[in-house]
Formats: C-alpha cells, structure tokens, sequence
C-alpha cells in the first residue's frame, strides 16, 4: 500500500509517499474528456497486447466481449507520459469503453471500478478466445442482431459484480 498515491489532474502529489507514476496523463486526459467516466484501468493484459503486436483486430466473438464495442488501437508503443499523449489516447478512446495500446497494453474506462474491472476481464477473455479460434480457422463474429442483444442482456451492474466477486475470490 505505500505505493499507492493521490495527485490531481496536472500529477502534483496530494497524498502517500511514492514518486506518481509516468503514465498519470492516461488517467488525466481521459477524466478531463470524459464526465462520464469515474474510473480507468491502465493494463497490460497478454492475449489483447498480442493482438496489437500482429495488427489483427479486435473482434466480438465472446459474449461478454461485445460490450466494449469496437475497440480502436493507439497506433504508438511509447508510454502515455506526457498530455499531448494523453489526449491522443483519450481523443481515440472517444465515447468507447475501452483503446487497445500497440504493444503495450490497454485502458478500459467505466462509471466505477466494478465496471472498469469488468469490461478489463471481458476484453482480455474474448482476446484469448479470439486467438484460440485463429489457431483452428476463423473465429465467429457476432452479428450487430446478436450484439446488440447482448448489450442489452448482459450490460447489468450485478453482473459486473460477479465478475469482480469471481476474480476477488480467486486472489
């Protein structure tokens, strides 16, 4: 926990002892675009990361996966450390729940952790069914029909707390 801290948007230490981390402005720039948001997850998540690394898209073929949407790439390896970064990333993100970063990792955003959290574990699963799929043929894809339903079935607050219960439990 001594690595935990508290800075405001511009990275000035506000609270805890550690050095802020270099990457602040993905948090930053994605809370001052989007009023909506109350928490962004920065990761580095294996299958999603390696789907990047080989330019294939990300595709909805897990029914969980479908709820982050189409999931646009920041098309740069170097860290998020600096604001004009920063806003790029946010400015890719745009009004989705999540950007996948080339190489590097991915930011999911949500109304609270539960949700941010949630949306992480979708996405890394349905990248690991997608590569998985890729090593017999090609995977399916959800229609938009069966996307659509999907969004409106599974987008549920207490689903995302099971999510978040299944992986607590697991710690």
């Amino acid at each position: 926990m001594d690595d935990i801290v508290t800075i405001d948007l511009q990275g000035a230490l506000l609270d805890g002892a550690a050095r802020p981390p270099l990457e602040f402005h993905i948090h930053s720039e994605i809370y001052r675009a989007r009023p909506d948001v109350n928490a962004v997850l920065h990761l580095h998540p294996q299958w999603s990361t390696l789907l990047t690394m080989t330019g294939v898209k990300y595709r909805p073929v897990y029914a969980q996966g479908v709820l982050l949407g189409d999931i646009p790439v920041l098309d740069s390896p170097l860290s998020v450390n600096t604001t004009v970064m920063g806003e790029k990333l946010a400015s890719r993100l745009g009004d989705g729940r999540a950007v996948l970063l080339k190489s590097h990792g991915a930011v999911t955003v949500g109304s609270d952790l539960v949700e941010a959290f949630a949306l992480a574990a979708y996405l890394e699963e349905n990248a690991h069914r997608q590569y998985m799929a890729m090593q017999i043929g090609d995977p399916y894809v959800f229609s938009e029909d069966e996307q659509k339903t999907c969004r409106e079935n599974l987008w549920s607050a207490s689903l995302f707390r099971k999510t978040w219960d299944h992986y607590r439990a697991k710690l």
